[in-house]
């Protein structure tokens, strides 16, 4: 990934975008609302949570993505629209009925996403109200990546160029969060010409190498959602070339999310060298990131590798133990499943940054992945235990 060619500008950077983000009284004062628009219609895909338990907005959009277009997103925040029977559906569709009232755009056209406390109806006379008048609001600056936020501490947000093309993307997610596709919202647009039969293909490539390996706490949300909008502005472009822009667009923003995890102080990589399958590979990788021990060690500076050993255990993979090399940066501490001796300050001293990578060669054959995590600190039990008060 060539990190030179990243931004830290936005969505609305990209030709023919523009957004709103405000407050309507969802939350006692944060940002809370927000729209997504493009000035033509998109091609456009989407890939859902795999949670057997989905928000009334992914159904909506199930439905209105059949055509596979989009002109608008409606986002809210503070209430996720889970677990709310035919009331949420019904409230989720007049929704998307006012914005494109609005914005004089097709219903099927628009698009909706909910995240933040389940089980709790909409505020539908405070979502009419913010809904008035939002044409005039949408603007090239302006606080959408704000606005999707719930635990977050941070706006995560990226702009990539390549050739011809743009690709900007806004997410959030802190908590909750163990995608396959966490309360992880991420939107993408481009002025990329891409037939949506593409679209998707390409966002399934994307989201399997970010989103889908990448972990907070283990718990795949009811409200995971990617989309991506394509509204063709800068005209056809080299496919191989946009699909890197867009893995990079996904894998920046999942550091982003990770590194502003719930309670998280560190951001984990864990890289697997060398195993049979990239199955194997991925599932290797996402086991030890996930490992509550493990998190848990990173965040103490303690080099207990054998929690790393024992995490490779519980995947479903099978491999030799005696063939295993773990490296703690470039700092090598096992060798064919047997500790070496290394200075134990200076692995302390490799631990105790913002980012640490783990990297662990299997030796069984040539598939590698790398997964994301974050270090758990006692900080994470606070926010959890305390967030419907």
């Amino acid at each position: 990934m060539n990190s030179k060619c990243i931004i830290i500008m936005t969505i609305t950077s990209v030709n023919g975008f523009s957004a709103l983000g405000k407050h309507i009284g969802i939350k006692k004062k944060n940002l809370d609302f927000g729209v997504i628009y493009s000035d033509t219609i998109c091609n456009a895909a989407a890939m859902y949570t795999r949670n057997n338990v989905k928000g009334a907005p992914l159904y909506v959009n199930m439905e209105n993505l059949k055509d596979g277009k989009a002109q608008a997103i409606v986002i809210n925040s503070g209430i996720a629209n889970v677990c709310t029977g035919k009331k949420g559906i019904k409230d989720a569709k007049t929704t998307v009925r006012l914005t494109a009232k609005e914005l004089n755009i097709k219903e099927n056209h628009v698009l909706i996403a909910s995240t933040g406390i389940i089980g709790r109806y909409l505020p539908m006379d405070k979502i009419r109200t913010g809904l008035i008048g939002i044409r005039n609001e949408l603007s090239k600056k302006s606080k959408i990546a704000e606005a999707i936020l719930t635990t977050d501490k941070i706006k995560k947000e990226v702009l990539v160029k390549k050739q011809n093309f743009s690709i900007g993307a806004i997410a959030k997610g802190a908590g909750m969060v163990h995608p396959n596709m966490a309360t992880l919202l991420a939107f993408i647009a481009t002025d990329a010409k891409i037939p949506s039969q593409n679209l998707r293909k390409m966002l399934k490539v994307a989201v399997n190498l970010s989103f889908n390996m990448l972990t907070i706490d283990m718990d795949t949300s009811t409200s995971d959602m990617c989309i991506i909008m394509a509204n063709g502005k800068a005209g056809k472009v080299d496919k191989k070339i946009f699909q890197e822009a867009l893995n990079e667009v996904c894998i920046n923003l999942s550091k982003k999310i990770v590194l502003d995890g719930e309670g998280a102080t560190k951001l984990i990589e864990v890289q697997i060298k060398n195993a049979n399958n990239e199955n194997s590979a991925k599932a290797l990788a996402k086991s030890v990131v996930s490992s509550n021990l493990v998190k848990c060690a990173i965040y103490g500076n303690d080099p207990n590798w054998g929690r790393i050993l024992c995490a490779l255990g519980n995947s479903w993979v099978k491999f030799n133990e005696l063939k295993v090399d773990i490296y703690f940066g470039n700092l090598q501490i096992v060798k064919n499943g047997i500790q070496l001796n290394y200075n134990y300050n200076e692995v302390k001293h490799i631990m105790d940054r913002k980012e640490f990578k783990i990297i662990i060669d299997i030796k069984q054959g040539k598939y590698e992945a790398i997964a994301y995590g974050c270090d758990m600190s006692e900080e994470y039990i606070k926010i959890n235990a305390n967030y419907c008060t």
